[in-house]
């Protein structure tokens, strides 16, 4: 058995595929591109979903990749295995091939195979292999069973399974079929392994393999197995496991992969891994597993947010940062725990190194903001749990001690104490879980994540089921009319044929005057909304042809139908749709006259061309970690949305106007290129996150910098943007941010609207432009020194001329009390008339009260002789009461408040307090 590295490993497998004619395909993101089934990409087959449903074609029938994975939520939920388990993560990589129709079972068994036994050397002895034994409707896979035998495999070593362990299908209905898995031995002594409970129950042996033979097709629930015309081949081989065996280890963390990022970790709180107790291991594992998720998450354009996959990896990051905490960080340490993964990954993944101060600020600001919120959340939780209301309420919902029997010794906190602990702190549920565990409680988590969906109105998935599915509809046409041929890069009108109308979503031959519809041309001038970019508008026109007098053919003016195109979409790439409303007859096979709208289609390329060049800007300005999460490129602005944490200073805002002018001003030449995805990135190319790439790109370099990977339409040079002006810069979610800008004449408009109300705005002040700031300035000071003036004139009239401690005193229970009205006092003028009236009357009570607008202030001064006799907080709590408002302080002064109207019933309330304090 050969001892390889992690990256050897990945390299084999993925060079032994190749070598057998298969297409090596990078990783996808994270985040499936387009399929709102799924949180996170969790298989290696996921970026081929579309191609195993037919939905999509590549340019290859056999493909292999290294694909990165994550599992921590929904189904396929591994969260709290980790660390404790050996071999379960949130992040891990699947290595795999795959047969589009091309290969089937022989060639991927054979392929498995050699690879295991001739490439890896691994023992045929400690090896074994599973296949489907059949269940109900579905016929066992004796076929696999007969090609293992074939390349000599011992019949004792074939387990058949049920459809439990070795049968496969993405839902209940679409492409299924049975798989089949090798499974490798890892205990010294094989005495009795050759059992299938054993093999079942991974009892010493570990699935390294899993082949899917996807054969058979399901179209509804109630319709019979059918079998696909095209059979394929999924594979996914976890190249950690791989490690495992290959490195000779009994634990996914003692390989090459996590070793250097425990050992990193370990050095960091001074406490050596092998050493540490199992508890600090657990504890140093689950941070080195959370890193790797956080990084490539981060990496992939996620950020930290209270709900979807923002909450999945604020989740992942604050069970990392608390068991930090547990371990004796008493300060940051995440990011660098990130940065150990970078530099450990970022051969096998480049992208990580060009994220990596983006990966690094956002895991800082994370763990600064939990750290901070930790502390007042486990204060709010003990507060909770110290309540004997909340106690009962626990008690309540879990059942007496009595009645769930004499062994119980944990209660369930009620779903509204986690929901607020999220709602208010952000703290994860399963967090909190954990930390009442360590008090003797117990957390209801589907109860609790019910409650924030209530409190919300929306949880994580809500966001997701929304996104619309495309319709059937779109697929069909594409598969019966092909792809429309795109001719908008060179010209901005042409002939086509009509191949398609849709109507109220159905396909029709025909349509009217007044009806709105979709059209499908064979080829078209007009760009479909992708990349931000809007779609085209413009006209689409049939000149039908008449018999004119005397037999003739002459063109009939009446005869003309046209329709306006208001909007231009993309539903697949492959396909334009035309919206408009019709104007005459339209009929499909006629041919047509297509016509952009020039002005605006100029307008638009000139906000797109303007986008890169902002994104280069705001690289260089703000730094390296920015990166584009959205834009829109219309005709009268752009909007570009990125990652950053902090709005933009003036300065900024000024550095990268000049930078984004400087580009326009040198007017250079817009070189346009199409190259293969490999030279795009060897060329620096910037790839935006989410976003799919094909084997061949389109490069736009603009401005003489700017680099980008882009299917839009651009100004044939930088000069044609003419002028670049910000409008605004705002926040629109945790760490990103919106800047909206205008170009060209509607930036001159923009700039001469703001000069028109600074010149109303300088004349109202009798300065010239240049003097306003100075003046305004000048106007502040003045008018914040006359409302000082204005406030101290009010407190000496409440006060009044003289006497003011002694007209209104009462005697209450022996002491004095001097009840003072001062309605309309600013509220900041109270505590020091109160003082002031304290002062004057020596020894007593102050009672000060002041309405306005409905309700009412209540303060309480007692003087330092009442101390031991008078409670000012009591009393402001009884009067509070009454006047059904709140209130409370320390015994020598108190204040709280309340409705005006019911002023005299909390006066007399404190009155009747007073008494009982003063007897």
């Amino acid at each position: 058995m050969k001892a390889l590295t992690t990256a050897q490993i990945r390299r084999a497998f993925l060079d032994f595929f190749t070598s057998r004619g298969h297409e090596e395909v990078a990783s996808s993101p994270l985040v499936p591109a387009h399929d709102p089934t799924l949180l996170f990409t969790n298989a290696g087959m996921v970026q081929f979903k579309d191609v195993f449903m037919g939905k999509e074609t590549r340019p290859y029938r056999r493909a292999t990749s290294s694909q990165r994975c994550l599992r921590a939520g929904g189904k396929h939920n591994d969260l709290e295995a980790v660390g404790r388990s050996p071999r379960h993560h949130t992040f891990f990589e699947m290595l795999g091939n795959f047969s589009f129709g091309d290969y089937f079972k022989k060639d991927a068994i054979e392929f498995a195979w050699a690879l295991l036994l001739d490439v890896f050397e691994l023992p045929p002895e400690r090896l074994c292999v599973t296949v489907f034994a059949g269940e109900g409707d579905i016929p066992a896979d004796e076929e696999a069973a007969e090609l293992w035998r074939a390349i000599g495999v011992p019949a004792e070593r074939i387990f058949r399974c049920g459809k439990h362990d070795n049968y496969w299908q993405m839902g209940d209905t679409g492409p299924q079929g049975p798989c089949t898995e090798i499974h490798y031995f890892m205990p010294n002594d094989m005495t009795g392994a050759l059992d299938q409970r054993r093999v079942e129950q991974s009892d010493g042996w570990m699935e390294i393999w899993n082949l899917v033979f996807m054969q058979f097709m399901k179209e509804t629930d109630a319709a019979p197995l059918a079998k696909l015309p095209r059979p394929c081949v999924d594979t996914g081989a976890g190249l950690e496991r791989l490690a495992v065996v290959l490195q000779n280890k009994t634990s996914n963390y003692d390989t090459d992969l996590f070793q250097g990022l425990l050992g990193a970790i370990a050095d960091d709180i001074k406490k050596p891994y092998a050493r540490a107790s199992e508890e600090d291991r657990i504890s140093m594992r689950v941070i080195a597993d959370h890193a790797r998720a956080a990084t490539f998450l981060i990496g992939d354009g996620v950020m930290p947010e209270r709900d979807g996959r923002g909450y999945v990896l604020r989740r992942i990051m604050r069970r990392a940062i608390r068991h930090g905490k547990r371990l004796g960080f008493d300060d940051l340490f995440f990011d660098r725990a990130c940065a150990t993964v970078i530099r450990e990954m970022k051969d096998a993944y480049p992208d990580l190194e060009r994220a990596s101060s983006l990966i690094e600020e956002v895991a800082r600001r994370e763990e600064t903001a939990f750290r901070r919120t930790l502390d007042r959340g486990l204060k709010l939780l003990d507060e909770k749990l110290a309540d004997p209301r909340a106690i009962a309420a626990c008690e309540s919902a879990s059942g007496s001690a009595s009645d769930a029997g004499p062994q119980t010794t944990s209660v369930a906190i009620p779903a509204d104490i986690v929901a607020e602990l999220y709602d208010t702190y952000g703290f994860p549920i399963d967090l909190t879980n954990t930390i009442a565990q360590e008090r003797g409680f117990t957390v209801n988590e589907a109860e609790a994540m019910e409650e924030v969906r209530r409190r919300q109105a929306k949880g994580a998935d809500a966001d997701l089921s929304k996104v619309s599915r495309i319709e059937t509809l779109w697929f069909e046409l594409r598969d019966t009319l092909g792809a429309t041929k795109f001719t908008g890069y060179t010209t901005e009108r042409g002939e086509a044929k009509l191949l398609a109308i849709i109507k109220d979503g159905v396909r029709v031959e025909s349509a009217r005057d007044a009806e709105k519809v979709g059209l499908i041309f064979d080829a078209t001038p007009f760009y479909g909304e992708s990349g931000g970019q809007v779609g085209d508008t413009g006209t689409a026109t049939h000149c039908k042809t008449a018999t004119g007098p005397g037999g003739t053919g002459s063109t009939d003016r009446a005869a003309f139908a046209s329709v306006r195109i208001t909007d231009t979409q993309r539903p697949l790439p492959e396909i334009f749709v035309h919206f408009g409303d019709v104007q005459g007859e339209i009929k499909t096979h006629e041919t047509f006259e297509l016509i952009v709208d020039g002005q605006q289609r100029a307008r638009t390329r000139r906000n797109h061309s303007a986008t890169h060049l902002l994104h280069l800007a705001l690289k260089e300005v703000l730094g390296t970690h920015v990166q584009q999460k959205g834009s829109l490129v219309a005709p009268d602005r752009l909007r570009f949305d990125f990652a950053h944490f902090e709005s933009l200073r003036p300065e900024q805002v000024r550095a990268v106007e000049v930078r984004v002018n400087a580009m326009i001003q040198r007017d250079d030449a817009t070189v346009i290129e199409e190259v293969s995805i490999d030279e795009a990135r060897s060329s620096g190319a910037v790839m935006l996150f989410g976003e799919k790439y094909g084997d061949r790109v389109r490069t736009v370099a603009i401005g003489g910098e700017s680099l980008e990977l882009c299917g839009g339409v651009h100004v044939a040079r930088a000069g044609e943007i003419g002028f670049f002006k910000i409008v605004s810069d705002a926040s629109i979610a945790s760490g990103v941010r919106r800047i909206e800008a205008v170009t060209g004449p509607r930036a001159v408009d923009w700039v001469q609207a703001q000069e028109q109300i600074l010149r109303e705005a300088a004349a109202l002040m009798k300065a010239a432009p240049e003097q306003l700031a100075e003046r305004i300035e000048k106007l502040l000071r003045r008018t914040k020194e006359l409302e000082r003036q204005l406030e101290e004139a009010r407190t000496k009239a409440a006060l009044g001329t003289g006497g003011a401690a002694s007209s209104g005193v009462e005697t209450i229970a022996g002491i004095p009390v001097l009840f003072h009205k001062a309605d309309d006092t600013p509220k900041k003028s109270l505590r020091p008339l109160a003082d002031r009236l304290r002062d004057q009357l020596k020894s007593g009570v102050v009672v000060l009260t002041a309405a306005e607008e409905g309700k009412v202030a209540l303060l309480v001064a007692a003087t330092p002789d009442m101390a031991g006799r008078v409670d000012a907080g009591r009393l402001v709590k009884a009067a509070s009461a009454k006047m059904e408002g709140s209130g409370g302080g320390r015994p020598d002064f108190a204040q709280g408040g309340g409705l005006a109207d019911k002023e005299a019933e909390g006066l007399e309330a404190l009155r009747q307090a007073l008494t009982t304090e003063g007897a």
